[in-house]
């Protein structure tokens, strides 16, 4: 539900016609074997570039990331730090036709996976949860010690925008020389999630449910003498297995207490210091947007809306292109322009 008296800035420059104007196409083919068939071509030099780095999260922590640099010869544009959605990884559909459309117009790349996502599971014994924000910051503080192309800019996607924007939040006293982040239909307040799979089509929880359980199963076969998830596998529905989760494999005692420490609602973001620029979508099956548009106004905030995108997909046609790729390289031009 919408704010009454909303003043909301449309940008209707995406405007999907027929059958790709429906939510639910826009997100399941985002993610389709279709898609990444044809992403995989535009692909080619930002994965030939690509190398394997494991990074620094502090206290012994690693996480794992792909740094793709320009050859030598090329002028430095700057370095894009992009961090996928929930279960998704640095190999997903969206965040690889996103760092292929920065990288071939002169932007480095890091891709970088949040714990327990892509091939990380063995890197790290104890399970990922959404407030494991500082292993991420000092990761990435790591990898711009690292990397001396200037200026630096942060992309996120969904649960991956949650974090990009409280990396933000953390950015002036922890070293990382942010000049612009882009939070494309970041998660607001965690309990809306829940809810809106719950209430939604059923596909979705599923499709969560699914991936989650695989993402379990490998840290269970790594670590048997810490894991049996045997009963958690049992539960059917997403809140339920995070709850229990939370109770019995994080500092946390009930779910409430979990998800409000991830919630970017209220006066979360009124300290932001780094040009920030939010993307949403009103028809969002997965995160409602009501609460984008409650945030604080701040200098440093902006607030984007289209009317049509799904969940992070912004398909402009059956060849698979999106809207939001060439809109942050846009972005970003824009920034280091001035």
């Amino acid at each position: 539900m919408l704010l009454k008296n909303s003043a909301m800035k449309f940008d209707d420059s995406f405007a999907p016609q027929g059958i790709l104007a429906n939510t639910h196409v826009q997100t399941l083919l985002s993610s389709s074997l279709y898609r990444r068939k044809r992403i995989l071509p535009q692909a080619a030099a930002l994965l030939a570039a690509s190398e394997k780095w494991v990074l620094d999260g502090g206290d012994g922590i690693r996480l794992l990331g792909f740094y793709s640099a320009q050859a030598e010869s090329a002028k430095e544009r700057g370095l894009v730090i992009l961090i996928h959605g929930w279960e998704g990884s640095s190999e997903s559909n969206y965040l690889l036709a996103t760092a292929s459309t920065l990288f071939n117009q002169g932007f480095d790349t890091l891709r970088l996976n949040l714990r327990d996502h892509g091939d990380s599971h063995h890197l790290n014994e104890g399970i990922f949860h959404s407030r494991m924000i500082e292993e991420v910051v000092h990761a990435i503080a790591d990898a711009c010690s690292r990397i001396s192309t200037r200026p630096v800019f942060m992309v996120g996607f969904s649960l991956g925008a949650n974090f990009t924007l409280r990396v933000a939040l953390r950015a002036p006293v922890n070293n990382i020389p942010l000049q612009h982040v882009v939070a494309v239909c970041p998660v607001i307040r965690p309990h809306d999630v829940l809810d809106a799979l719950e209430s939604g089509i059923p596909i979705y929880e599923y499709y969560f449910n699914r991936k989650w359980e695989k993402s379990l199963r490998k840290k269970e076969q790594l670590f048997p003498q810490r894991y049996d998830f045997s009963r958690w596998y049992k539960m059917p529905r997403l809140r339920d297995r995070t709850e229990d989760l939370v109770v019995n494999h994080t500092p946390w005692d009930t779910l409430e207490e979990y998800l409000d420490g991830y919630s970017l609602v209220g006066d979360a973001l009124s300290e932001l210091a780094v040009p920030t620029t939010i993307v949403a979508t009103l028809d969002d099956p997965v995160i409602p947007v009501a609460e984008v548009e409650k945030l604080p106004a701040t200098a440093c905030l902006e607030r984007v809306y289209t009317r049509k995108g799904g969940h992070c997909a912004f398909l402009e046609n059956w060849q698979m292109h999106s809207w939001i790729e060439n809109y942050i390289l846009g972005r970003f031009e824009q920034s280091i322009s001035g």
